[in-house]
Order: C-alpha cells, then sequence, then structure tokens
C-alpha cells in the first residue's frame, strides 16, 4: 500500500512549533556523574560492568523538575525536550522492558512523569528524546559497529545476537512513553546511520503505531538520518517515516532550508550552550548570552527553530552559567519576544547592521551594530511604511529627513537619534508597521 503525505494534516500540528521558535533540550543521565560527556561509554570504551554501577549511585537529590520548568519558561522557551533514554540504555522512566532505569537507582523516581507534569504545569510544550540504539542492549550489535563501546572487542562477537528481538524492545518502549504519560508535544529519536535506517528500525511499523497513539505529535526527521542529512520530505519523497522537521546539530544551515523543489522547510537547529551535550565538568566554555540571542534571531530569519540544550550535573541542578545565561536570554525575551514567536523569513535581504525577520506585515529590524548616520531600511519602500516602533518601549521611530542621505532618495532611512550606543547594546528591535501591498 503506497503513502500519502496529507500536507493539511501536517500543516496543522506544526502550527505550534512553528509560532514557538524556541526551545530547551535537556541532556541528563547517569553519564553526569562520570562528567565527561554523554558519550564517555563509547569514547572511552567503557565495559557495561564497570558502566552500570554508576546507577547505584545516582541520587540527584537537587533535582526539582519544576524550577527546571520555570527558567525554561521565564527564558522565553516555548517547549522541551528531555533525554528519556540516551545511548547507554539508561532509562529517565519507569520502563517494564529494563532493570537499568532511574527506578531502581536509589533516587527512585520517573523523572519523565515528573518533567511532563512540570512542562504542563508551566505552560510549555513537552517531548521526549529517544535514542534508536542501545549500547546495553545484549541484541543490538557489538563487534564492529561504528560507536558501540565494545566495536573492537573480538570476544564481543555478534554471533547470537537477535536484533528482531532488539527491535521488539525498542518498539515496547516507544509504545510505553506513547501510552503512560499523556499527551506528547513531540517525539525526538535519535539517530541513523551506516546501514540502520528506515526500515531497518521498522520505521513504517514504529511510525503507525506511533501516530496511533499520539496522532499530533511532531516527529524529528533521525529514523532517516542523523545530524547530517535532511531525509525523504526534503526530497519531496516523504515515506510513511518520514520526519517532521530537519534537525541539523551544532550549525545553523547558511541559506536555512529548501527542499527539492526549493520551498521552505521546516527546521530545528539544536545548540549546545558549552561544548557538550550532558554534564561535562571541566566544560566552560559557554556561549555568551548575546552571541546566543543573535544566533536565534539569525534562525528566525531563516525560518526555523532554536533548540538550546542544557546538561544539568549529578545532583539534579543547572551549571550556574547555564542559568546565568538563561536569565539574560529571558530579559531581552521580555521586551522582544514578539520579534521571534511566530516569525519567519522576511523576504528581504540579510542588512549589513544585524537581520530581518516578519510575521505578517509586520518587519522587525534587529539592530545588532548601529550606522553612522540614519539607519537605511534596505528593500523597504517607504511609501510601504506606516509606522516605525521600538519594539521594547513602543517609542516612535521617524523616518529621517536628514541631508546626509539626499545622495540614496530611493532608500528610506530610519532616525535613531543623536546617541551611536544602541539602547540595547545586543538587538535593539525596531517593529516596522507595513501597508498591504496593493
Amino acid at each position: 500500500m503506497s503513502f500519502t503525505f496529507d500536507r493539511e494534516a501536517y500543516n496543522r500540528r506544526m502550527a505550534w512549533y512553528t509560532e514557538a521558535r524556541f526551545g530547551m533540550f535537556l541532556h541528563w543521565g547517569v553519564y553526569s556523574i562520570p562528567a565527561r560527556h554523554e558519550w564517555v561509554r563509547s569514547y572511552e570504551n567503557i565495559p557495561n560492568e564497570a558502566y552500570e554501577p554508576l546507577m547505584d549511585e545516582f541520587n540527584p537529590s537537587h533535582c526539582d523538575m519544576r524550577q527546571w520548568m520555570e527558567a525554561a519558561r521565564d527564558a522565553g522557551m516555548k517547549y522541551v525536550i528531555l533525554t528519556a533514554k540516551h545511548h547507554d540504555g539508561f532509562c529517565l522512566y519507569d520502563s517494564a522492558y529494563t532493570d537499568f532505569k532511574s527506578t531502581n537507582s536509589p533516587a527512585k523516581r520517573d523523572f519523565v512523569r515528573e518533567f511532563l507534569e512540570a512542562a504542563r504545569d508551566c505552560g510549555l510544550r513537552a517531548g521526549l528524546y529517544f535514542s534508536l540504539i542501545d549500547w546495553r542492549h545484549p541484541d543490538f550489535p557489538h563487534y564492529g559497529d561504528r560507536y558501540h563501546p565494545m566495536r573492537d572487542n573480538p570476544e564481543e562477537s555478534n554471533e547470537n545476537r537477535n536484533f528482531d528481538r532488539y527491535l521488539e524492545y525498542l518498539h515496547n518502549q516507544v509504545r510505553e512513553l506513547c501510552t503512560n504519560y499523556g499527551k506528547l508535544d513531540l517525539l525526538w529519536f535519535d539517530f541513523s546511520y551506516d546501514n540502520l535506517r528506515g526500515e531497518a528500525w521498522k520505521a513504517t511499523e514504529l511510525m503507525k503505531m506511533v501516530r496511533s497513539l499520539q496522532p499530533d505529535v511532531i516527529i524529528d526527521n533521525r529514523l532517516e538520518v542523523s545530524g547530517e542529512g535532511f531525509g525523504s520530505l526534503a526530497a519531496c519523497k516523504p515515506t510513511p517515516y518520514h520526519g517532521d522537521f530537519v534537525s541539523p546539530e551544532q550549525i545553523i544551515p547558511p541559506n536555512g532550508l529548501q527542499d527539492a523543489n526549493g520551498d521552505p522547510l521546516i527546521w530545528e537547529s539544536c545548540v549546545t550552550m558549552n561544548n557538550h551535550w550532558g554534564y561535562c565538568a571541566t566544560d566552560h566554555f559557554y556561549k555568551p548570552a548575546s552571541m546566543l540571542i543573535k544566533k536565534l534571531v539569525e534562525c528566525v530569519s531563516k525560518g526555523g527553530n532554536l533548540l538550546l540544550n542544557i546538561g544539568p550535573d549529578a545532583t539534579g541542578r543547572f551549571p550556574k552559567e547555564s542559568l546565568a545565561i538563561l536569565k539574560e536570554i529571558g530579559v531581552w525575551m521580555q521586551y522582544n519576544g514578539k520579534s521571534i514567536y511566530g516569525c519567519g523569513m522576511s523576504g528581504l535581504d540579510k542588512p549589513d547592521f544585524g537581520r530581518f525577520t516578519r510575521r505578517g506585515d509586520t518587519l522587525y529590524v534587529h539592530v545588532f551594530e548601529n550606522t553612522i548616520g540614519p539607519l537605511p531600511l534596505f528593500g523597504i519602500p517607504k511609501s510601504q511604511i506606516a509606522s516605525i516602533r521600538r519594539l521594547a518601549d513602543g517609542s516612535e521611530v521617524q523616518l529621517s529627513t536628514s541631508w546626509v542621505h539626499s545622495d540614496y532618495p530611493e532608500l528610506a532611512f530610519a532616525n535613531l537619534g543623536e546617541d551611536p550606543v544602541l539602547p540595547d547594546p545586543i538587538d535593539t528591535v525596531l517593529e516596522i508597521q507595513l501597508r498591504p501591498e496593493r
């Protein structure tokens, strides 16, 4: 039976997502104890018998999901995603199919349930990350796999490993998450590589099951690809397990993303605050809030979302640097969130001084650095400008009549006043109300 892509249903379920634009990723698990990245078991070839005892130490007494969600909400984020299970196989929920889970740790807590309840209480859309691979499961390929911790150990032969049995386990765990925790807004699968992609996961069957249990859930494209690659929807040949959005990782697409027909794609750039996803005790290379605000604006100006990651520590706290960054972003969003939510590409070329975002007949001019003289409003005819206001305080900005730009009569210029220092040194936003084109 052939698959028919339902564009109307797709647009309906994606509406909240393209309105939200800004989300929080949370990578957390027992790997926060060694605190050397969530891939520590793979990178250091740690055998299961040495890694599994971490569960017996996992007791994050300072984990308060309500505080986590309030921090996300106050930063202006509209959705949150938690790693229900990462590649190491440790579950932050009470799975019936494994004993390697948070409810068996000293914490004895179902963190997925706590997370979802807290997110909903804070008015946030909530989703779960789920790894398609599981280094702990005996039927997942070990020797010769590209990433498995035992990939170079010939004693870990794949003889007698039954991949169909592993797939049954995978599907059962996804079914649990789709059945036991109420409505999910998003499922973030990770990831496909080499021969493990698409139907290798029995992806059509998996997607059919997910859609039957969670008909409105949004799903990323990593049943087909990893952080590399775009997927079948981008190729204009959607499979039954196509991703609803493209998921570039640690990069913002240079020119946004378009499908094979040249039409805009829905996408989300997932980005770390420092250089690691899971908590890394020695990584203090944090991107400043000013940079991340501008990167959020860049994503929106190119028609995408920003999913900004935090790796809580072993005690359940956000790193202090992350909290400080979130607070600074939150202040900017309080005043300028209208230029982000529900906005997208402007149809105008990027100006030298910053970027444009747009929602309908409202254009937002993001001024990262001031100009010498009045601000040129490239591509915006004077006759189309109904009003200009500073978004942060609603104050009027007049069109300039200065003689200094008399040689450029075709350009509109905004008069930002005499002070060369912008009111907001990170991004001063002008809201231009445009007259409808006739």
